[in-house]
C-alpha cells in the first residue's frame, strides 16, 4: 500500500519507536524508507558566519542518524538518509511532496490536556495538518 515512507527525526530517544514502526511497515510493503533530519537555520546573520557551525551540526546529526538506522532491522530495504537545513515544517513538507512520499511516520509527545492550546504549535501537529499525504504520529 505505501511505497515511499518518510521518517522525520529530531534524533531523540522518542524517534526509535517511530523508526521501529516505519521499518515494520516498509518490510510489509517493500517500501523505500527515508530518514530525514532538518537542522533549523538562523535567518539573521551571514551564511559565512554559520557555515562551520552548521557543518558540525550536520556531521553530528549524520552520526546520530546512522545509530538510529543501525538500531533497526532494515535488511532488504532501500534506506536513504537526508539532512536538510532550514525551517523544519517547511523542509519536511517540501521533501515529502518533491519525493512523492505517501506516508510520513514521526514521533510526537503526549500533550497535557490542561495546556492543549499551547501544543497546537508543535512540528508534528503542523506536519499532520499540512501534509499532502497521511501522517502517523507515534507516542
Amino acid at each position: 500500500m505505501f511505497k515511499n515512507i518518510l521518517v522525520p527525526s529530531d534524533l531523540t530517544d522518542r524517534s526509535h519507536k517511530a523508526m521501529e514502526i516505519a521499518a515494520e511497515m516498509a518490510h510489509e510493503n517493500q517500501a523505500l524508507l527515508t530518514v530525514l533530519h532538518v537542522i533549523e537555520t538562523v535567518e539573521e546573520g551571514s551564511s559565512d558566519e554559520f557555515q562551520a557551525f552548521y557543518r558540525q551540526l550536520g556531521e553530528s546529526a549524520g552520526i546520530k542518524m546512522d545509530a538510529l538506522i543501525a538500531g533497526h532491522d532494515l535488511k532488504g530495504l532501500v534506506v536513504s538518509k537526508q539532512i536538510l537545513y532550514g525551517k523544519r515544517v517547511y523542509e519536511i513538507l517540501n521533501f515529502a511532496l518533491a519525493h512523492t512520499v505517501d506516508l510520513i511516520i514521526m514521533s510526537s509527545h503526549k500533550l497535557d490536556p490542561e495546556k492543549a492550546a499551547e501544543s497546537w504549535g508543535t512540528i508534528s501537529f503542523k506536519v499532520g495538518v499540512l501534509s499532502h499525504c497521511p501522517v502517523m504520529l507515534v507516542k
